[in-house]
């Protein structure tokens, strides 16, 4: 939870807890609701701010690297097909590979080698990568590569980084 709320949280109060400050959806005010968040709490004026003491994990807050370095230890042996991965462990895998995940979209990841440009896109039933034109090389347009999630993690690893 404290990884889905963390951008929510305003106000630390110390290293190992923050506010929160809820403000009630009007469906909470109805009668006889309850709040998803909060079953056993009645329903409150929707003008009523409440603060909740929410207590977060200290080392994914305060370094993103110790929480990327355990889902590396995490990581499944490298023969087994991608979709025994869970999706922490690719995003730190790729990661690790030099991939930067685009701030719109979280399935988009973007790298940069020194002889060409690409962006991987992780699909609900396939991992594509393209490989883009307008990145060092000398590519006459995209080239976009379509791998199955059933392939083993070193082999899509091996099949992205040897580039186009």
């Amino acid at each position: 939870m404290s990884a889905i709320a963390t951008s929510m949280f305003t106000k630390p109060n110390s290293a190992h807890s923050k506010f929160l400050t809820v403000t009630p959806s009007p469906l909470s005010s109805l009668p006889n609701s309850r709040h998803s968040l909060f079953p056993k709490c009645p329903p409150c004026p929707s003008s009523t701010l409440r603060r909740i003491l929410v207590f977060s994990n200290p080392s994914e807050e305060s370094d993103p690297l110790v929480a990327k370095d355990e889902w590396l230890k995490r990581l499944p042996d490298k023969n087994k097909p991608l979709y025994s991965h869970s999706l922490p462990c690719i995003e730190a895998w790729l990661k690790k590979l030099g991939f930067h995940q685009s701030i719109e979209d979280r399935a988009i990841w973007f790298v940069e080698k020194p002889d060409w440009h690409a962006q991987l896109s992780l699909e609900v039933t396939d991992l594509y990568i393209r490989y883009l034109k307008n990145g060092p090389g000398n590519l006459e347009k995209d080239v976009e590569r379509r791998f199955s999630y059933a392939l083993s993690r070193e082999d899509i690893e091996n099949a992205t980084l040897g580039g186009p």
